[in-house]
């Protein structure tokens, strides 16, 4: 019998992600471009960083293949949001962010076990602060999610678009 993953911890993560998937390809482009306030990101940015994140952390921290597989090939360095907001992303480019970095997250929760949080990973090559556990990882990869669902939630709900709603 083979050690248990880590999919059960987060049973609800797949419905979250297609939930936002299915809030985001239905959103206008001047929906996806609405901000809580000036210096706020843009809807789109803030799917975009999340999706890019993903790959940053997954892939690029923790090793993880698939990176190749999105169009954050280079999530090192150019993630929307923190890095560019100058390529607007639009719905259909979210949508596609969303179903390619998703599968990364469903490798992860099939292949890394309760017993394997504790391994410790490096990027010593990066600079001495890049060491985390695995669990610190996943935990915050899962967490980076939801906070921007809900920052998404807010943008739409307070301009009176229905937001997302995560709970079944």
């Amino acid at each position: 019998m083979s050690d248990p993953t880590i999919r059960p911890a987060f049973s609800q993560w797949p419905m979250y992600d297609q939930r936002l998937r299915d809030l985001i390809a239905g959103l206008t482009e001047e929906q996806l471009a609405m901000r809580l306030g000036p210096t706020s990101w843009p809807v789109w940015a803030i799917v975009g960083h999340a999706a890019c994140q993903r790959v940053f952390w997954l892939c690029d921290f923790a090793g993880e293949p698939g990176r190749e597989t999105t169009r954050f090939t280079n999530a090192i360095y150019d993630c929307p949001g923190d890095d560019d907001l100058e390529h607007v992303l639009s719905g259909a480019d979210l949508v596609e962010a969303l179903d390619t970095t998703f599968p990364i997250v469903e490798g992860v929760l099939d292949r890394w076990t309760i017993e394997s949080l504790d391994d410790v990973l490096r990027r010593p090559e990066w600079d001495d602060s890049w060491v985390q556990t695995r669990g610190a990882v996943i935990q915050r990869v899962f967490t980076h999610d939801v906070y921007h669902m809900a920052e998404v939630s807010q943008i739409l709900g307070t301009a009176g678009v229905p937001a997302l709603d995560l709970w079944p």
